[in-house]
């Protein structure tokens, strides 16, 4: 029997009262219902990074990360709009790796609290996972107004979401399925 695909999902902001919790919440909660994924949710808040250096030692803090991203198939990153861009925090902790991204998939969740769901955040970010070797995936999931998608306790408003979801996951583990026969059958040069 294979063994499962490993993507890590990591929540791109510190923010407090940041509703893209609850987005990151809901999937974790619907990879967890399939089969053929493990998963570990990491958050950026928890990257405590020095202030006073920010140099090539910092790459051996987090332990953690790197290890989960050796073994990963893929990853999701599920981050908010700031001002057409990404959080600061969340592009620190993709640069602690390199040679760990190679050739894996890559998920991008956009959140905003306007009407474009993100699609800024992702079309900024997707130069920055070429340059880390990760692949984009073609779909990518987009959650505009945010703040009208989620109830009180995190509950998702509208099952609607849920078919993009589906169709987001789908893809993502094609790819990563087919990343990981490449890593494993052809020689990188």
């Amino acid at each position: 029997m294979q063994r499962k695909l490993f993507i890590p999902i990591i929540l791109g902001t510190n923010r407090e009262g940041r509703q893209s919790e609850n987005v990151a919440k809901l999937l974790v909660k619907k990879m967890k219902s399939r089969k053929d994924l493990e998963i570990q949710l990491f958050n950026v808040g928890d990257f405590k990074f020095p202030q006073d250096d920010y140099g090539q030692a910092v790459k051996g803090l987090f332990p953690e990360w790197r290890d989960a991203m050796s073994k990963a198939d893929g990853l999701v990153i599920v981050t908010p709009e700031y001002n057409h861009g990404y959080p600061g925090p969340l592009k620190a902790a993709l640069d602690l790796l390199l040679p760990e991204y190679r050739h894996k998939a890559v998920g991008l969740v956009g959140v905003s609290a306007g009407p474009w769901g993100g699609a800024r955040v992702i079309e900024n970010m997707i130069p920055v996972m070429r340059e880390l070797g990760l692949v984009v995936i073609s779909a990518d999931l987009n959650f505009p107004s945010v703040q009208n998608t989620f109830g009180p306790k995190g509950e998702l408003k509208d099952e609607a979401y849920l078919e993009g979801i589906n169709g987001f996951l789908d893809e993502l583990e094609w790819m990563a399925q087919t990343l990981r026969w490449g890593r494993d059958n052809i020689v990188s040069k």
